[in-house]
């Protein structure tokens, strides 16, 4: 029902091509002559700066000029033209789409009910040069990344996966910007629950515009209200055809460097790219290391407050004697102390982030050693705070996910604020309603915390872990995938050295 009504509202946003030429005069760039001066009866239409100016002048208007006599209809530009792409539309939605990718429109002057599209748009036209990676730095294996262009981007994931199973389908998106939006999934292994859900909820989508796979990640989510993410963006090629690999899907939006990854769990965020490229007991370890960092950044600087305020008596009597020389001279209570600390690193992180590199790393460091020497001096804050803090905000530097490190220093304060209120008792019911918060979300149907809960005995060895090869023969359980086994260790090789997933 709901895409009978998609398609109800597209049609009544659909211009005529009469009005798509009226509307399109405005533009500066926006070009209608006759390519014969002594041929009036013919015309091209094109917008400037999305066609190649190269092509247009070498390949269509010689060959126009040339042989225009024997453009009788628009169907003998096939045989004038030495262009592959010539499409015939009628409507004026068809129209306004080719013009707006770089195609030319050659028709008849007063006689529009049949157009010519020669596709000849300049697509590497303000693209980068280079496609390495820039968020997601690894130290060993591939550099290569996505870029602004969803055709190139789709090479490469086909580059990556040369098999026929891979299957990519595109859609539109927005009635004025008409983003292409592009479903890509293993065929006899993606769970077709998840692919149907997902092709549903962008058929569904009613907007102007989409611009970028992070917006279309809100609007497709399934608690869009959530500071955790339901999908993994990543902009590294080989992490994208991993999790087609293991069963998930991947949407990827025109003008976006950045593919998004579900159905995902909360301990996918934990993974990383170069984890597949390390022995499984080093990866572990540096897998274990992100999960205690991100506890560490939530919680840290609420025991401290809560500890100085309500629990004292638990702390060591060889703590006491700094800690009392610490805060001897702090005119505040650990709670505005903490509060302080909080969100002045928070400004300077907002403000290395938008600031120039050369000038961002400066203002890190340089601001981050006065400003704390200064606080402490000032007797504003405790140095045992400030050593905590500084922690804290390096534990959440650890997680993989840029997304999950935002959502990391938001539960922070919360968690402060319960701990200013009522001490631990404050921590344990923040800790509940977390929880209940996570076992709500869902990602394209499954549920986040999975395998924890719904508890699945074979999956926590990946959760926590990064089984070898020898032990991760089978897919997860939890993503339901069609083919289950994707490892099979040869007979020369001993299945009791990996960390068996089963």
């Amino acid at each position: 029902m709901k895409e009978n009504i998609l398609q109800s509202n597209y049609e009544t946003n659909e211009r005529t091509i009469a009005e798509v030429f009226q509307q399109s005069k405005k533009s500066f760039d926006f070009t209608t002559y006759s390519p014969v001066a002594s041929s009036e009866f013919l015309e091209i239409s094109y917008f400037s700066t999305m066609v190649d100016m190269n092509i247009l002048q070498q390949s269509v208007l010689i060959s126009l000029k040339e042989k225009i006599a024997d453009v009788q209809q628009l169907s003998d530009l096939k045989n004038i033209i030495p262009i592959e792409s010539i499409q015939f539309v009628e409507s004026g939605q068809d129209l306004e789409k080719g013009l707006h990718t770089g195609a030319v429109a050659v028709y008849f002057k007063n006689h529009l009910e049949e157009i010519a599209l020669l596709n000849i748009g300049n697509s590497r036209l303000g693209q980068r040069e280079t496609n390495e990676t820039e968020n997601e730095f690894s130290v060993i294996g591939p550099k290569v990344g996505f870029i602004e262009d969803l055709n190139s981007n789709l090479h490469l994931l086909r580059d990556h996966l040369a098999t026929t199973d891979l299957i990519i389908e595109q859609f539109a998106i927005g009635t004025r910007t008409k983003t292409s939006v592009a479903v890509a999934y293993l065929e006899g292994v993606t769970n077709p629950q998840y692919i149907n859900t997902a092709k549903q909820r962008i058929l569904d989508l009613d907007v102007d515009g989409v611009f970028d796979s992070t917006e279309l990640e809100q609007m497709i989510s399934d608690h869009s209200r959530s500071p955790f993410p339901l999908f993994i963006s990543t902009e590294r090629v080989d992490r994208a055809s991993a999790a087609l690999l293991k069963g998930e899907l991947i949407l990827m939006c025109d003008k976006s460097p950045y593919a998004l990854i579900g159905p995902i769990t909360l301990m996918d965020f934990f993974s990383t790219p170069e984890d597949f490229y390390l022995p499984s007991v080093i990866a572990s370890f540096f897998k274990l290391i992100r999960i205690f960092g991100m506890l560490f950044s939530i919680f840290a600087t609420a025991f401290y407050v809560a500890i100085l305020t309500y629990h004292f008596e638990v702390i060591p009597k060889d703590l006491l004697g700094p800690l009392i020389f610490s805060r001897a001279s702090v005119p505040f209570p650990p709670f505005i102390e903490a509060l302080f600390l909080e969100v002045t690193i928070d400004l300077l992180r907002e403000a290395g982030a938008r600031l120039p590199a050369k000038i961002g790393q400066t203002l890190g460091i340089v601001g981050g050693i006065v400003i704390g020497q200064a606080t402490v001096q000032a007797a504003l804050t405790s140095n045992i705070l400030l050593i905590i803090v500084a922690l804290a905000a390096l534990s959440s530097f650890t997680t993989p996910i840029y997304k999950l490190s935002n959502a990391v220093r938001l539960l922070r304060y919360p968690f402060i604020i319960l701990a200013a209120i009522w001490g631990g008792l404050g921590i344990y019911i923040g800790i509940l309603f977390l929880i209940g918060h996570l076992l709500r979300l869902k990602s394209l149907g499954i549920p986040y915390l999975v395998p924890l809960y719904p508890y699945r005995k074979g999956g926590v060895s990946h959760s926590f872990l990064r089984p070898s090869p020898e032990g991760d023969g089978k897919r997860p359980s939890f993503f339901r995938v069609l083919s289950n086994l994707r490892f099979k260790p040869s007979a020369n090789q001993d299945p009791e050295d990996g960390l068996n997933s089963e």
